[in-house]
């Protein structure tokens, strides 16, 4: 919270550093176009949120995300998310998108066809680390496990494992974000 202007979730802060991955790894933020036999990369992230509804899941899109900041993407999540549960989305509002972040299904991310990448999300875990300031040599962190998913017609292994290190790094350091 700043000031309780605004409150930001973990998911707010991974949108924006899928972000800035996806910028710097451009394959990731792709499209397979198999009528025209063609890759079509983005400059634009257009982020596919994952909403669990009543009626199933939907992917609301927060659009144009390179260019907005983290309170302007919090609150456009907010609103998609609430109309999504209520079945207020237009349909360009949930279809489309260029890269996807699934934080409903840790287990399993199936990619939403044209897009080429997905990440699975899970919870944020408390876990045991090695510390040898510490007392009893070792401490307790938060972390987050994130899968990626990928169309390997248009985005390879390695530059899959690229756009992955890409996004732990902007995580590990908040300050790329911006």
């Amino acid at each position: 919270t700043a000031n309780d202007k605004y409150k930001l979730s973990i998911n707010d802060l991974l949108v924006k550093a899928i972000t800035v991955a996806a910028k710097r790894v451009p394959d990731a933020n792709a499209y397979w176009l198999p009528n025209e036999n063609v890759i079509r990369k983005f400059k634009n992230v257009d982020v596919s949120v994952a909403v669990a509804t009543p009626t199933g899941l939907l992917t609301p899109i927060v659009k144009n995300c390179e260019a907005k900041g983290l309170s302007q993407i919090s609150n456009e999540i907010k609103e998609l998310v609430k109309r999504a549960r209520i079945n207020k989305l237009a349909p360009e509002e949930f279809q489309g998108g260029t890269i996807c972040n699934n934080a409903v299904n840790m287990f399993t991310s199936i990619i939403n066809p044209p897009q080429s990448t997905i990440l699975a999300i899970a919870t944020v875990e408390r876990v045991a680390v090695e510390d040898a300031a510490a007392e009893n040599g070792f401490s307790f962190d938060n972390q987050v496990t994130i899968t990626g998913t990928f169309d390997h017609r248009t985005i390879d292994g390695a530059k899959g494992a690229e756009f992955m290190k890409e996004l732990k790094t902007v995580i590990e350091n908040p300050l790329e974000m911006l």
